[in-house]
């Protein structure tokens, strides 16, 4: 579905943590996540700091699609 959507000329962004399937799948941009359970927070983390986490890896996402890249790349956040 992501190769279809990038056809068009539309950028996408894969968030996950398995990334050797995100690779496998061909998604161009990823960026890593944290559990499967919890992508984006820790529940073992106050509020406050999930907050943060959470604000940083989207950040990180909404950069890559104006990110020009040639291959598969994992953004690190």
């Amino acid at each position: 579905m992501v190769k279809e959507v990038e056809k068009s000329g539309l950028p996408i962004v894969q968030m996950c943590n398995l990334i050797p399937v995100a690779k496998t799948v061909g998604s161009n941009r990823i960026v890593p996540t944290i559990s499967i359970p919890y992508p984006l927070g820790d529940p073992a983390t106050t509020k406050e700091e999930q907050w943060k986490l959470r604000l940083h890896r989207t950040k990180v996402a909404v950069e890559s699609l104006g990110t020009d890249i040639e291959d598969q790349t994992v953004f690190k956040v």
